[in-house]
């Protein structure tokens, strides 16, 4: 069984979250992915800047009238990044007879 897919970025349990997340959407907004994952502006913002240095993550900023907007969405790299994780995590987990996907 080869581990070539596994990433370890995207292992870490923060960011496993983040990337997830963002594999369901097209673009989110920085708020409700904080909300989602359960961080504080400043740990959301430190795994996303990671995300981002790897190629992982695209930031958008805008405006809304005065108020500044920040969006996030996978990258074709980082979604590419995510699912091979996710397969080499299957390939683990069947070992043992199990599924990380349902039936």
């Amino acid at each position: 069984m080869s581990l070539d897919g596994f990433d370890e970025l995207i292992h870490a349990p923060t960011r496993l979250a983040i990337v997830s997340l963002l594999a369901a959407s097209e673009w989110a907004g920085f708020k409700f992915i904080r909300d989602c994952v359960e961080l504080s502006d400043s740990a959301l913002s430190k795994q996303l800047t990671a995300l981002t240095d790897a190629g992982y993550v695209e930031i958008s900023k805008s405006f809304v009238g005065k108020r500044l907007r920040t969006s996030a969405r996978l990258t074709r790299t980082g979604r590419l990044a995510f699912e091979r994780h996710v397969n080499t995590l299957q390939q683990i987990v069947a070992r043992a007879g199990v599924t990380i996907l349902p039936d």
